[in-house]
């Protein structure tokens, strides 16, 4: 069974993307990892080389930001780096840089991976998340955030990054047939220093808005404003051993009162059919469960 990482990244030292953690995290589960490196305003492809791995096969991309509807220049990068992946492979890991993998769902992807491999009618594996906000001890607990998401797929041409590269769909516009693992992407999107995950929020919403939504939406502030969440949950589970130097590093605080919930009086209907029967009402699903 050969297995193939990709993955696509910019400016990743600028916005304080955990890139690198990203990418050992699939490590030990890849004979490859494609690394889309686009034009960036720092020292990004350095620190991509810098990775002590001969597994990692880095392409130079050239972002197209005239793309400023829905996310759209996200999906080009991952289909660049998906593109890239070796013809020969089986399956392929798809990971953003702001998403790790715990290292203790390793055998659990490696054995569905291999239980599947020759299941032609699997295309694809489904993971559950985990959605950290304002520091590595906060989850969110809203409608806001994805449950699920496929992140291994066939390694096939019909196969296509959807939107805004958030999942996968196949030729004519059809959800993957996935199975879902019990494994879980650990998502670090909005846990950055307030300064860096500004400039990160302002830069990410260029990618779906022009500049006269961006000065209108979004605060001219300095610092991310944290506080400004529906719902959170305190996490009392371990982070991947990928993560550790980082979460050390930690520079900044953040409390939250796990109490608060501000949910709208259509969110508080759907917790309470979801805990009454574990049906998610109006989920987002792009994909088949089979």
């Amino acid at each position: 069974m050969k297995v193939s990482g990709f993955t696509f990244v910019r400016n990743a030292i600028k916005y304080d993307y955990p890139i690198v953690e990203a990418i050992q995290s699939i490590l030990p589960l890849c004979d490859e990892v494609v690394v889309a490196v686009g034009n960036s305003d720092d020292n990004t492809l350095d620190l991509i080389k810098g990775i002590s791995s001969q597994k990692i096969r880095i392409i130079e991309t050239t972002w197209d930001d005239s793309l400023r509807e829905g996310g759209r220049v996200l999906a080009v990068e991952t289909d660049k780096a998906f593109a890239a992946v070796s013809t020969d492979a089986d399956w392929a890991f798809y990971i953003q840089g702001d998403e790790v993998l715990h290292e203790k769902y390793h055998s659990v992807v490696r054995d569905a991976m291999k239980k599947y491999k020759d299941d032609t009618d699997v295309e694809g594996l489904l993971f559950n998340y985990l959605h950290f906000y304002g520091s590595y001890d906060y989850i969110g607990e809203s409608f806001r955030w994805y449950r699920r998401e496929i992140r291994v797929v066939r390694k096939r041409r019909d196969i296509f990054s959807y939107r805004d590269a958030q999942g996968f769909r196949k030729q004519a516009n059809e959800k993957l047939q996935v199975k879902l693992i019990d494994a879980y992407i650990y998502h670090y999107g909005y846990v950055r220093e307030p300064k860096a995950m500004q400039g990160k929020h302002r830069s990410f919403n260029k990618y779906w808005h022009d500049d006269q939504w961006v000065e209108k939406h979004i605060a001219s502030a300095e610092e991310f404003d944290y506080s400004n969440i529906d719902a959170l949950t305190t996490f009392n589970g371990t982070h991947p051993e990928v993560m550790r130097k980082r979460i050390d590093a930690m520079n900044w605080k953040f409390q939250y009162d796990i109490s608060k919930k501000r949910f709208k009086l259509k969110d508080r209907i759907k917790r309470f059919v979801e805990k009454l029967t574990g049906w998610r009402p109006s989920e987002y699903r792009n994909y088949k469960i089979v």
